[in-house]
């Protein structure tokens, strides 16, 4: 009979989005994989790769499970994309500095999160994709950081096709994504000492599975 056991201390769900063609599957399967594919075949509805690490808080090692959900960028299917935000605790908002389209619609994808996501300030990362391409570039780095400040989220340029910062973008979003797991759970002991129902997850045995809504937690994010 198979083990049931689960042997991680968290799963976390990241989404990626931004318009089709900015290299969101490209993107996750250099993380996940360390490889670059080069036929496009564009996402229809949903996907998702995994890949565990560690998160080393304090000295303590956590095993994360992440699962990186990848979404359509195409308008149809947006209203399918959307029933995942509320399920994710990070979000990747990828577009490609070779297209000024990709860059504008970044305000129409930050309208989306504020709609749909777990709450009004959710964890985002900003990738300015195609890094390898700086001769054909249109949108300056000057320009994405004022739009990331605007937003009041990170930025980093990355490289699906070389790997550049490809990881250093999801591990900035898992570390602000702990953190503020981390401030809940604090909150939350604390506020069990004091004889206050727990708002949140023991982090104890057995391991916390952060599954965001559809039946279970809402996702760690905040009491909005």
């Amino acid at each position: 009979m198979a083990s049931t056991a689960i042997d991680y201390d968290y799963l976390i769900k990241f989404l990626t989005i931004g318009d089709s063609g900015v290299g969101k599957t490209s993107f996750l399967y250099q993380y996940t994989d360390g490889v670059f594919h080069t036929k496009f075949i564009s996402t229809v509805g949903i996907d998702f790769r995994e890949k565990r690490v560690l998160y080393n808080s304090n000295g303590i090692n956590h095993r994360i499970h992440l699962q990186l959900w990848d979404t359509a960028g195409q308008e149809r299917f947006r209203s399918l994309t959307t029933a995942f935000y509320r399920d994710s605790m990070g979000f990747i908002l990828i577009f490609d500095i070779t297209n000024e389209q990709s860059f504008l619609d970044v305000q129409s994808w930050m309208e989306q999160l504020k709609q749909h996501a777990y709450c009004e300030d959710p964890d985002i990362v900003l990738c300015g994709n195609k890094a390898d391409l700086d001769h054909k570039r249109v949108i300056s780095e000057t320009r994405a950081q004022s739009l990331a400040e605007k937003y009041q989220i990170e930025y980093i340029e990355t490289s699906a096709f070389t790997g550049h910062n490809v990881a250093a973008a999801v591990e900035l979003l898992l570390n602000k994504v702990m953190k503020r797991i981390e401030t809940i759970v604090l909150s939350s002991t604390i506020q069990a000492r004091r004889g206050v129902p727990k708002l949140f997850v023991d982090t104890k045995d057995p391991p916390v599975k952060l599954e965001g809504a559809n039946g279970t937690d809402k996702p760690s994010g905040c009491r909005c």
